[in-house]
């Protein structure tokens, strides 16, 4: 396609700091670029530890871990979300139970998870669907009087905050993703942020194939050794290179995005005054990062209609999740509790348009263009 959905960011640098890598024979991981990356998170969230690791997917895994998650416990999340977020948990033998989502934001509704709670449940995973936060007052309520766990997805959230605080940094556990769709990439990868840290220890355990090889080089311990259950959560130093040199423009690639956000709403706000389409909501309490710029057609049928225009102009646009709970995963190992009054209606309604650092203003304003064609609003 002439334009694409995304292109994953680049700066210039990245290839400089690889190379630095391969010339200093250091390309396994915890080398020098994830700990800067590490800092560089802890600095910008405020959390006691930020771990990279080689996805969002794995963070996940480790959270679920260190949350003793296990066989027969209940995890309360959205349908709408993608698959790793129910995964993790999965795979522990959890059994994973949806609640339906606010229409406004796309994320969890907070009004409908103390209903899903029963004795079985050990946490709640609110996911923050494009750099939006979730109502995270309300869910830390929640939590504290069923004393549960906070896990938060924030694949999506770097640089995105509620009420101030960071997203991903607020729960007891946070993650992020920086998988080359992302706002900030290092092709696969994420992190695992820790808020508290009395899990510090077992958190460098857990991804260091659950020995304390970790702590034994950071001389806490005389030797190490084979602790507790792990895996290899470690990222090479190379992906952690090339993370570095975005996270150094970090500022620079957020505006950049946010100006693309704001020039999409601006040029669409026409369409939505007349009825014909939805635009995203940001809760006045949420600064988000321009992760996607997405539009709600009138129905399933509208939006792949919109997608076919689209594409046939050289422009690739996306659709997202199809909810979990439909899937055939989902059948076997998760509950819908409750109505699910918006969470598959919205799914079909959605569609993203390209959005990316560096998309150009020429290439932005013939994405509106084609959209208002579509609608014969010109």
């Amino acid at each position: 396609m002439r334009i694409n959905f995304n292109v994953p960011p680049f700066t210039g640098k990245e290839y400089e700091y690889i190379k630095e890598c391969v010339d200093n024979q250091k390309i396994c991981g915890d080398g020098p670029y994830t700990a800067k990356a590490n800092e560089w998170i802890e600095n910008k969230t405020g959390v006691k530890k930020a771990l990279l690791t080689t996805s969002c997917t794995h963070a996940t895994e480790m959270a679920a871990l260190l949350a003793g998650i296990k066989e027969g416990d209940e995890v309360i999340m959205p349908s709408y979300t993608f698959v790793s977020t129910a995964n993790a948990f999965v795979l522990r033998g959890a059994k994973v139970i949806f609640v339906d989502i606010r229409p406004d934001t796309m994320n969890i509704d907070e009004n409908l998870i103390e209903q899903a709670i029963t004795t079985k449940t050990r946490a709640i995973v609110p996911v923050h669907y494009a750099g939006v936060g979730c109502e995270m007052d309300t869910i830390l309520d929640i939590a504290k009087r069923h004393n549960l766990f906070v896990i938060e997805d924030a694949a999506q959230g770097v640089m995105a905050t509620y009420k101030g605080k960071a997203l991903g940094a607020i729960g007891d556990f946070g993650n992020y993703s920086f998988h080359e769709t992302k706002n900030y990439s290092m092709g696969e990868g994420g992190a695992l942020l820790l808020r508290d840290e009395t899990y510090v220890d077992d958190a460098i355990i857990i991804r260091e194939k659950g020995t304390n090889r970790t702590l034994y080089k950071l001389g806490k311990v005389d030797k190490y050794s084979w602790i507790q259950p792990g895996s290899s959560y470690l990222p090479s130093d190379m992906n952690a290179a090339y993370l570095y040199a975005q996270l150094e423009k970090a500022e620079e690639i957020n505006n950049d995005r946010l100006s693309h956000w704001n020039r999409y709403y601006e040029a669409l706000l026409p369409l939505k005054e007349k009825g014909l389409i939805e635009l995203p909501i940001v809760p006045e309490e949420c600064v988000h990062n321009a992760h996607m710029f997405y539009i709600k057609c009138k129905d399933f049928e509208e939006r792949q209609g919109l997608i076919k225009y689209l594409m046939s102009n050289d422009i690739l646009p996306a659709s997202h999740y199809v909810p979990l709970h439909s899937s055939k995963a989902g059948l076997i190992y998760s509950e819908f509790r409750g109505e699910d009054r918006y969470t598959t209606r919205e799914s079909e309604r959605l569609l993203r348009l390209p959005m990316y650092y560096k998309l150009t203003d020429e290439d932005l304003d013939e994405v509106v263009m084609r959209v208002k064609e579509y609608y014969r609003f010109t």
